[in-house]
């Protein structure tokens, strides 16, 4: 089939269950921001207190998904799909019952642990079902689900929230991994796995390369500051801003919308500019963040950076991903992995650095402040970056520098040597 029919044929319907099942995962990520001051009064915590249950989800994805990649790598990919999202709509159960802030806690973790295992076996899965020239379309339903979670499972779980209760928000996650479950079964095909399996040994030789811990450095803290901000904008727009609670819901799913457009923005032009994207998009978010901290108690400036600050923050994720694959090019399984982890590594960091600077009584406000700390240092090391790049300093194994032209796909050995990418080059996201 020629390429251009190729890229026409319809997108097999799995993927899109794949990128409905991203949904529920993305959502039940990222509804706490909007939750956070019903759960800390009904647990009878601090709101930062409340705030570490993001993180929770942060450490399960950043452990999940390395451990979870290499541990399901020989296992039938549609039994482990299965069996994943079965395990993330109990842990959304356990939420919606806890008795406890700890029980609470814990079900955040296991539900985190199934969600890393399931990005990490769903994009294999979504890859190997479609033509390599339409693997970015596939990838795209994906991320997809990712935004449109952002774009309306937040605001919903905010507005749940908001009038049936926080715990009603985990059940109608619940419902949705449970949608999910059915598609999941019904939809995704046997996918046979590759008969080359990838060698752990090889793929481990990665974290030799300086390039390769810079650009953890970067995403971990280009989304840690972020979140360090994001993580408490509920309780700043209430009670910095002055804004009802009815106005929550409606400023997070503003948030999403910027970071839907700054997807689709970063992912076209990521390929050709991936140092400028990183450079421009981590430059407006350090700027976004001070002017938060400076206006946050003017009611339309803070909804005009809620959001500029999701358009800023998520118009570098394709960028960042890409360069993650770039210089780890050679060990597929852990690239994909490595970075999901990293921007994991900055939803934990970030929302305990806000808690602690508001335990520490410098106010909601100042979580904006220590967020343009974070992103300030991940202009630095992206600097760093470029120089080692610019004087040939890319490092030792697997760097195919950023000529690769792959904005989600890590082209491995065998692809740049013109055969096609093993099934298991597992793309990453930016949750």
């Amino acid at each position: 089939m020629p390429d251009s029919a190729a890229r026409r044929a319809p997108m097999p319907l799995a993927v899109y269950v794949l990128g409905l099942s991203v949904f529920a995962l993305g959502t039940s990520e990222f509804m706490l921001s909007g939750l956070l001051p019903p759960i800390a009064d009904d647990m009878n915590v601090s709101i930062p207190q409340a705030g570490l249950l993001i993180s929770a989800f942060a450490i399960g994805m950043v452990v999940g998904a390395p451990l979870l990649a290499v541990a399901t790598l020989r296992l039938p990919r549609r039994t482990t799909l299965v069996a994943l999202i079965s395990v993330f709509g109990l842990g959304q159960i356990a939420g919606a019952l806890a008795p406890t802030y700890e029980v609470l806690f814990a079900s955040r973790v296991v539900s985190a642990l199934a969600c890393a295992g399931f990005w990490a076996v769903g994009a294999a899965v979504a890859i190997a079902m479609v033509p390599v020239n339409q693997r970015a379309r596939a990838m795209a339903v994906m991320i997809g689900g990712l935004s449109v979670a952002n774009v309306l499972g937040v605001p919903l779980g905010a507005f749940l929230g908001e009038h049936l209760g926080w715990r009603s928000a985990f059940w109608a996650v619940g419902a949705a991994s449970a949608v999910a479950l059915v598609g999941v079964v019904t939809r995704i095909p046997h996918i046979p796995l590759p008969e080359k399996k990838p060698e752990l040994k090889r793929e481990l030789t990665i974290y030799r390369d300086r390039q390769v811990w810079l650009a953890i450095v970067i995403t971990a803290l280009a989304a840690g500051g972020v979140f360090c901000a994001f993580s408490y904008l509920a309780p700043l727009l209430t009670d910095v801003a002055g804004l009802g609670s009815g106005w929550v819901p409606w400023i997070l799913g503003l948030f999403g919308v910027g970071a839907l457009i700054g997807t689709m923005i970063g992912g076209r032009v990521a390929d050709a500019h991936l140092f400028g994207v990183l450079l421009s998009g981590i430059t407006a978010s350090t700027v976004f963040l001070v002017a938060l901290a400076l206006f946050a108690s003017g009611q339309v400036a803070v909804v005009a950076l809620s959001f500029l600050l999701g358009l800023s923050a998520f118009f570098t994720a394709p960028a960042l991903n890409a360069r993650m694959f770039n210089v780890a090019g050679a060990a597929p399984t852990l690239a994909g992995a490595t970075t999901t982890a990293a921007f994991n590594l900055g939803n934990t960091s970030g929302p305990w650095l806000g808690g602690t600077v508001i335990d520490l009584d410098f106010g909601f406000a100042s979580t904006a402040w220590a967020g343009a700390a974070m992103t300030a240092l991940a202009l630095a090391a992206v600097g760093v970056a470029l120089r080692l790049q610019r004087g040939g300093g890319e490092g030792g194994t697997g760097g195919s520098r950023s000529r690769s032209r792959s904005r989600l796909i890590a082209k491995s050995a065998a692809a740049r040597a013109g055969r096609p990418a093993e099934a298991d080059s597992v793309p990453s996201t930016g949750a």
